[in-house]
């Protein structure tokens, strides 16, 4: 989390730091969660795309509430994935790979014993342009990558939560994940800004076709139409969309005034390999 004046005026941004989540994204699942009830039933829960690690930090505190309300069922296990490395989080399995690998998957299973996972998250999204349909386009094939990979680790019933840029595609993109839940609701939490294109396709109740084998293959998203989308009849998919938070709560597109008692926190987790202490360095050496 940066230290821009924007950012000290965001309410959820002082939230976070002031109840020690790693970055504000925490609050958008913990609104989900509120809403759909996802960790109900959740023993093995897979975080993809994961750093800097607030969504493990939610899957960590809503599994270990359950299992302490019934201690007799399975000890949950929770695996974050990222390209990146990620500072450590007690109770989370760390994969340092990548989500397009079946190696990868096959390592989440390892960690599971064989088991799959009740639940996948991912929260990944791309460095944006802010050419939206370049961003649009890119954060859905990170979609179907994530739920590529989803169909390796998941089992029948699971849930499928993911970032999802609302624009001209989100039909085809939720035609392709209806094909795998029976469910599938694109959601905006009350912490995910209103100016921000970025919603949650929540996807419930896995359950992919007879005699479908889980493939690494990437040849999901089809353009081969129209570039207006002018779809009709049966083809034409509306999304349900669903805003959820409580409407009384905090405005994330509204700036709140500082309290006279209001002390700057440093951000939780620091950088582990800030770009500008190579630049530091560079110009103590006379290198600049």
């Amino acid at each position: 989390m940066g230290k821009s004046s924007k950012d000290k005026r965001d309410v959820y941004y002082r939230l976070a730091k002031e109840q020690g989540w790693r970055a504000r994204s925490a609050f958008k699942l913990l609104q989900l969660d509120e809403e759909f009830d996802l960790f109900k039933d959740v023993h093995r829960a897979v975080d993809l795309c994961a750093a800097p690690g607030s969504w493990s930090q939610v899957l960590t505190n809503k599994l270990r509430e359950n299992h302490e309300k019934n201690p007799q069922e399975e000890k949950p296990k929770i695996v974050a994935v990222d390209l990146q490395a990620m500072a450590p989080l007690e109770g989370v399995i760390q994969i340092q790979g990548d989500i397009t690998k079946k190696s990868t998957a096959d390592e989440i299973i390892a960690h599971f014993e064989g088991e799959l996972s009740d639940i996948v998250i991912c929260d990944g999204a791309p460095d944006v342009t802010g050419l939206h349909d370049m961003d649009e386009y890119i954060q859905a094939q990170l979609l179907l990558a994530a739920l590529n990979i989803t169909t390796h680790v998941l089992r029948p019933g699971g849930s499928f939560v993911a970032k999802i840029f609302r624009g001209k595609d989100i039909t085809l993109l939720y035609s392709q994940l209806k094909i795998f839940f029976p469910v599938v609701t694109c959601s905006k939490p009350r912490s995910s800004r209103n100016s921000s294109i970025e919603s949650f396709i929540v996807c419930q109740g896995y359950a992919p076709p007879k005699d479908y084998k889980p493939t690494m293959a990437n040849p999901l998203l089809d353009l081969n139409y129209d570039a207006k989308n002018e779809l009709v009849g049966p083809n034409r998919t509306i999304v349900p969309f669903l805003a959820c938070g409580d409407i009384n709560g905090y405005d994330s597109d509204r700036t709140y005034p500082l309290q006279n008692s209001y002390t700057p926190l440093d951000p939780l987790q620091p950088p582990i390999t800030a770009p500008y202490k190579t630049a530091i360095s560079m110009k103590r050496n006379n290198v600049l």
